[in-house]
């Protein structure tokens, strides 16, 4: 099994795969098993239910804190950029002529 490496973009895709997996599993588990009869396992099926219905409502809650923080923070890091291209004009010429000519020595090497 090869190690998985967090930090990296899949990370997270790889996390919300696994969760959806054991997701499906417990459903399989629990509709395989909804035929006994016994008290104990319509508990232990309620149970799985009930959890597995809490636990993607808290991923899910999750997923949407994220996603708007994200956008929050994006969003704060444009208008900064934009405040400082708007007061430094020059400025911003400059860097953005000299990540062109960069740019063009390295495509231009090819």
């Amino acid at each position: 099994m090869a190690k998985r490496q967090f930090g990296t973009d899949n990370s997270a895709d790889q996390w919300k795969e696994d969760l959806r997996h054991l997701s499906d599993t417990v459903e399989e588990l629990v509709k395989a098993t909804s035929k006994d009869a016994s008290s104990e396992m319509h508990d232990l099926r309620t149970r799985a239910e009930g959890r597995l219905k809490t636990a993607r409502a808290r991923l899910e809650a999750r997923g949407e804190r994220i996603y708007d923080d994200t956008r929050e923070t994006i969003s704060q890091q444009v208008d900064c950029c934009d405040r400082y291209v708007h007061e430094n004009p020059w400025s911003s010429i400059g860097i953005g002529t000299a990540v062109g000519v960069l740019v063009g020595m390295l495509l231009g090497r090819r």
